[in-house]
């Protein structure tokens, strides 16, 4: 199976996402989200999955008002948790074949 990553630029992100640069600056510093290419803001690239995690972890740092570094935590478990379930999905699979 081939996976298509599509890249968003941080002006799509602010124009598109509703995020603006300060915002996405500090998703990245606090490792929320990392750009796939460039060397200062004006250049990053993100894949397409940062658009998600940055909409749940601006919705949390403004509906509940937590902090950043609680806020990477959070993400960082919500990206493990998602993860694990794809993975139990998987396995999931192989053992119904198996099965029947």
């Amino acid at each position: 199976m081939t996976e298509i990553i599509l890249w968003v630029s941080v002006q799509e992100l602010c124009q598109c996402g509703g995020f603006t640069e300060q915002i996405i600056a500090e998703a990245v510093d606090h490792g929320i989200a990392q750009p796939a290419d460039g060397d200062n803001i004006t250049d990053w690239v993100f894949d397409t999955t940062t658009v998600h995690w940055l909409r749940k972890a601006v919705r949390l740092h403004h509906d509940l008002e937590i902090d950043w570094i609680a806020i990477s935590m959070v993400v960082d478990l919500l990206q493990k948790n998602e993860a694990l379930e794809k993975q139990s999905r998987c396995f999931e699979k192989q053992l119904n074949r198996f099965v029947n």
